[in-house]
């Protein structure tokens, strides 16, 4: 049998019309034939609703009585047992009345799903458990019964049940949702236009978001990549110029303007090395834009226009924004340009904004600094005009008679072009090639590689000396400038790491992360080794398959006699290595902070455990003493020969001495549990068990009818220390069984949800505040200081140690209707779908 589907009707408040939804659905349900029963419906006496249960099978209720009253909760097992298709559950959210099968209604749902049985129920978006802190906010209620977020993000369909919140007053006001009485109060209170906007808001917001979840799951299984405008997404390019502010927070007005629009700064790095895009500048950009609400990326590609549209239709944007070009006017002669290129190529369904901007025309301002001098595209130009331009020049030059003056000044101005463009070797080709043609063509005698007259002899050595000359100029200069932005890159890179350092940033990490993306490698990792006859070790690595060895990297760079950074990917030219080297002195120091951390933190403990082992003395001498000597004083007294003690008398001395002995061994238990958790010294055996073999066991120390039990046959295995477990529970029991009223038993129950277990222990006692719950978890801490019962305040401290030592958690709930609850987290063994894991997907 295979799981049931759930459908919930989500609203934004009370009164919207859920409830009558779903029962509306189950009208036509049951009209097209389907086995549809009520297994539970609130109406609250609203007659609208009341009306919509004729016609409908209901289970009947199951009768709980609780503190003098008598409550109704759905009978789990009667539907089962009626086993419809289709079963009507109401308010999914809901907490239970203590003695039903689960505390939480959807753990009752999640059981009728895994039973094969279709669910269709209702919540509210208040009761969300992610969105308590926020609808506190609102509204200043907090919600004290909510439901996990995946339990509603997994349902297999969400529809929103949607009001105006004028109309929803409007029916409050007309009492269709509350009694008359309260109708006044409430709609001054929580049924304030502004906060159902609120909370209509954040309804809306997160069915928006589930919907977007599924189209992304939907494209990427259908492999769909055609941007789908389904909502505003806008994507802006960096280059990482001050002008990328202006484009951010203009993309940020856009996307406000459209319902759930998403802003993404994407800045495309090249992958040939060093770029020249400043770091602090891109580090306020991405500040800026996840202050807006953004997001931002960094990509590699050498071709920025294909990568920027890549990025675009990856993520279904349905915008671009750019800023105008920093190209002066005749540099458009290499090329249109990014903005012009994407706008060309992003076809119908993307929007290419090009925003103006103070920087438009001023120049690139930020030189790419490559590995090479030129680029290869300005060499292969180089040589084409060196030696294409003065056969060209050549053939036009045979139609028209300048004179043998201004025929050099042309083939030197076809060799100064080609120095610009390749540098050196192809102005001298261009120079030599030249001046040939010039004593075959132009110089008497024509056709013949002589000269007569010797004045044109000294013109052609004069124009080969300027055309060298001047090549060598325009080869400097170039060489210079690409240095200039080469080091101008370096300083910026070198700036970053001294900031960091000055920042006082330790993470190893994100500095090799950092120097995988600048200098474009697969991975980089820091090695060390004690000495030179040790094998090397990783201290840390970024990227996908790091090397082991530095010999076994592309480049390696030393750091002292025993440390190395290797990076695989590509071959480093040397001009590289200057940066690489300051980067791997960086996370030297980096890691030498991290281990002086490390060696503080463990001073820390150390100190901490000096601490505990003074309480730990005092515990010794105030707590301890008073045992024994009570023990003493019964031992001394039924050793004396002064009185004769009856046989009771003798008795209760012996129960004395009985009962100090098993406090002693109690406190003494604790106080060596303690210090071990406190040395680290604690080493579960982690196995697979039932819990039902080890809880009723860590009941021993309680009184027989104080303690309710309930664990159900069905629960998966858990893996934990059976020792620690049964200690573990013993103390939240006895510290339970302490606080509770002597009328009233404490609730030992289990669950599953999703791959782990919980056992509650739930006691009626008076309670812990919020801003207590985590410090009754401390040491030598008793709630109040209040001396009530024996101990030293260590009990619950233990158990949650023993808890997180075996990979599980403990934490201090409120009991509904009064009391504490202890809920003890614990890791489910994943056995594969059955039917025992019947809470398995409660909440994922």
């Amino acid at each position: 049998m295979g799981r049931g589907k759930l459908r919930i009707y989500l609203g934004a408040a009370p009164g919207v019309g859920k409830t009558y939804a779903m029962l509306s659905e189950a009208h036509r349900r049951v009209e097209r034939g389907t086995d549809c029963v009520v297994a539970f419906v609130e109406h609250h006496r609203r007659p609208r609703t009341e009306v919509m249960l004729h016609g409908l099978e209901q289970v009947p209720r199951r009768e709980l009585e609780y503190r003098g009253g008598l409550f109704t909760e759905m009978d789990v097992d009667a539907v089962l047992r009626r086993a419809p298709a289709v079963a009507l559950v109401d308010e999914l959210a809901h907490t239970n009345v203590p003695g039903s099968r689960h505390a939480k209604r959807w753990q009752d749902v999640e059981e009728l799903l895994a039973a094969g049985i279709d669910v269709v129920s209702t919540v509210n978006i208040q009761h969300l458990e992610s969105l308590g802190d926020v609808v506190e906010s609102i509204t200043g209620v907090r919600q004290r019964e909510t439901v996990p977020d995946e339990v509603v993000r997994r349902a297999d369909q969400i529809e929103l049940v949607d009001m105006s919140p004028p109309a929803l007053r409007r029916r409050m006001a007309h009492g269709n949702i509350y009694k008359s009485d309260k109708v006044d109060a409430a709609l001054s209170n929580y049924f304030r236009p502004g906060n159902l906007t609120a909370l209509r808001e954040l309804a809306l917001l997160w069915v928006a978001d589930r919907v977007d979840e599924y189209l992304t799951e939907y494209r990427s299984e259908h492999r769909v990549s055609k941007i789908w405008g389904s909502r505003e997404r806008i994507v802006v390019g960096l280059t990482g110029g001050p002008e990328g502010r202006t484009l951010i927070r203009r993309a940020a007005r856009l996307a406000e303007k459209g319902a759930g629009g998403e802003v993404m700064a994407v800045y495309i790095a090249r992958s040939d090395g060093l770029t020249a895009a400043s770091p602090k500048e891109l580090a306020l950009q991405r500040t800026l834009v996840e202050d807006l609400g953004g997001t931002f990326h960094h990509v590699v590609g050498d071709d920025i226009p294909a990568s920027l549209l890549d990025f675009a239709r990856g993520v279904n944007a349905t915008q671009i924004v750019l800023g105008s070009s920093r190209r002066k006017a005749w540099q458009y002669v290499f090329g249109p340009g990014v903005g012009v290129t994407v706008a060309r190529e992003s076809g119908p369904d993307l929007d290419v904004h090009i925003v103006t901007h103070e920087e438009v025309a001023k120049g690139r301002g930020l030189p790419v600094a490559r590995g090479a001098r030129l680029g290869r595209s300005r060499i292969i130009w180089g040589w084409l005009i060196g030696v294409g331009g003065p056969v060209v020049l050549a053939v036009l030059l045979n139609t028209i008679d300048l004179g043998l003056a201004n025929d050099m000044l042309l083939f030197l101005a076809v060799t100064v072009a080609a120095a610009l463009l390749g540098g050196l070797l192809p102005a001298l080709a261009s120079a030599a090639f030249g001046s040939l043609l010039l004593n075959y063509f132009y110089t008497p005698p024509l056709h013949r590689l002589t000269v007569a007259d010797p004045k044109n002899i000294v013109a052609i050595v004069i124009f080969v000396g300027v055309a060298v000359s001047v090549a060598s100029v325009v080869d400097l200069a170039a060489r210079r400038t690409h240095q200039a932005a080469r080091l101008r890159a370096e300083s910026e890179i070198l700036s970053f790491l001294a900031g960091s350092v000055l920042r006082g940033e330790t993470s190893l990490e994100a500095l090799l992360e950092r120097v995988r993306e600048t200098f474009a490698m697969e991975s980089v990792a820091l090695l060390e080794r004690v000495n030179d006859v040790e094998p090397w070790t990783c201290a840390g690595s970024v990227g996908p398959d790091p090397s082991a060895r530095p010999e076994d990297a592309d480049v390696d760079m030393p750091v002292g006699d025993h440390m190395a950074l290797a990076l695989s990917g590509r071959v480093l030219p040397a001009s590289d290595r200057r940066v690489l080297a300051a980067f791997a002195a960086q996370a030297a120091v980096v890691l030498d902070r991290q281990r002086l951390q490390h060696e503080a933190d463990q001073a820390k403990e150390l100190a901490e455990g000096n601490r505990i082992r003074t309480a730990l003395l005092a515990a010794v001498s105030h707590d301890l003493r008073t045992p024994l000597a009570g023990i003493k004083a019964s031992v001394s007294s039924l050793r004396s020969d002064d009185v004769a003690w009856s046989e009771e008398d003798q008795a209760e001395l012996l129960e004395g001495i009985e009962d100090g002995a098993d406090r002693l061994d109690h406190l003494v238990g604790n106080l060596l549990d303690m210090s071990r958790l406190q040395t680290g010294t604690v080493a579960p055996l982690i196995r697979e068990i039932d819990l039902d073999e080890v809880v009723p066991m860590a009941l021993g120390g309680v009184p027989e009818d104080s303690v309710d039990l309930e664990i159900p046959e069905s629960l998966p295995m858990v893996a934990v220390d059976a020792g620690l477990l049964e200690r573990a529970v013993a103390n939240l029991v006895e510290n339970a069984v302490k606080y509770s009223p002597l009328d009233q038993r404490v609730l030992v129950a289990a669950s599953a949800i999703a791959k782990r277990v919980e056992v509650r222990v739930v006691d009626r006692g008076p309670g812990v505040p919020d801003e207590a719950k985590d410090r009754i978890f401390a040491p030598f801490q008793r709630y109040g200081d209040a001396p009530r019962g024996n101990g030293v305040g260590l009990g619950l401290a233990v158990a949650r140690g023993f808890a997180e030592a075996m990979g599980g958690t403990l934490n201090a709930e409120d009991t509904p209707g009064g009391g504490l609850t202890m809920v003890l987290t614990l890791r489910a063994v994943d056995r594969g779908p059955a039917p025992s894991a019947v809470a398995e997907r409660q909440v994922s």
